[in-house]
C-alpha cells in the first residue's frame, strides 16, 4: 500500500514541486492539495491521507492551529503531520511540534530527504534531527515554563531508569548515544522510550523532548 499525502501549502508552485519529486517514488501518493489550514482540514476529513506536509504560515489558518485540530483527541483519522519550514529555527516550529506534529524539515532540503522524511513520519516515528531538537528548545526557551512551576504528576509514574532516558532523549542524544551512555542495548533503550511515551500519553521523542523542558526535568542550555 502506497503511503498517502496531502500537501499544504500557501504557494501552489511550491506544491507542484513536492507533487513532482513524490509521484516519481512507488509507496507514495499524492492524494490532495490544499492551499491553507482550513482547507487541509476538510481534505483530511475527505481523503484520510497518512501523511500531511503541513506549512507553517498560511492564510485563514496556520499550519499550527491546523496541526492541533488534526492531531487532537477530536481527529477523524490517523493522520500524521510534518511539517515544512522556511527557516530552521522558525519560531512556530517549537508550536507545531508541542500541536502535534511528528517533526519538521526544510522547504529546501534535498528530494532524498523529503522522500526519506515522509516514510519515517509515516512508519510512526519522529523527524527531527536530535541537534535540532535541542536547538529548537535552546533558542525559543522563552517560550518555555520558568521552572518555578509544580513537577506534574504524570512524571512520578516514571521509573529513575525511565527519567534518565527522558533527560538523554531532551539533550538530543539518538537511541544508540544514550544506549553507550547508560550501557545498556539499543532495544532495551527503545523499551524505555516506548514505556516513557506510553505513560506521559507523547505521540514520539519530539513531543517527549519538549514535555521535560515543560516540567522542568531538563533546563534550556543544561548539559
Amino acid at each position: 500500500m502506497a503511503i498517502r499525502v496531502l500537501l499544504v501549502d500557501d504557494q501552489p508552485l511550491l506544491r507542484t514541486g513536492f507533487r513532482m519529486i513524490l509521484e516519481a517514488e512507488q509507496d507514495l501518493a499524492v492524494v490532495g492539495e490544499a492551499g491553507d489550514g482550513l482547507q487541509a482540514l476538510d481534505q483530511v476529513r475527505a481523503l484520510q491521507p497518512d501523511v500531511v506536509l503541513m506549512d507553517i504560515r498560511m492564510p485563514r489558518m496556520d499550519g499550527v492551529e491546523a496541526t492541533r485540530q488534526i492531531t487532537g483527541p477530536e481527529r477523524d483519522g490517523p493522520a500524521k503531520v510534518l511539517v515544512l519550514t522556511t527557516f530552521d529555527l522558525d519560531e512556530y516550529v517549537v508550536e507545531a511540534l508541542k500541536a502535534g506534529a511528528s517533526g519538521f524539515l526544510l522547504k529546501d532540503a534535498p528530494a532524498n530527504e523529503l522522500v526519506q522524511a515522509i516514510r519515517v513520519v509515516a512508519a510512526g516515528e519522529a523527524m527531527l534531527a536530535p541537534s535540532i531538537t535541542r536547538r529548537l528548545l535552546d533558542k525559543y526557551a522563552t517560550h518555555l515554563p520558568s521552572g518555578d512551576e509544580p513537577v506534574p504528576d504524570t512524571l512520578h509514574t516514571l521509573t529513575d531508569r525511565e527519567v534518565e532516558v527522558l533527560k538523554l532523549v531532551a539533550r538530543g542524544l539518538s537511541n544508540a548515544e544514550i544506549a553507550a551512555d547508560l550501557f545498556v542495548s539499543e532495544t532495551t533503550v527503545k523499551t524505555h522510550v516506548g514505556h516513557v511515551l506510553t505513560k506521559l500519553g507523547l505521540r514520539d521523542r519530539v513531543q517527549a523532548a519538549v514535555y521535560a523542558y515543560e516540567s522542568g526535568l531538563v533546563r534550556p542550555g543544561a548539559q
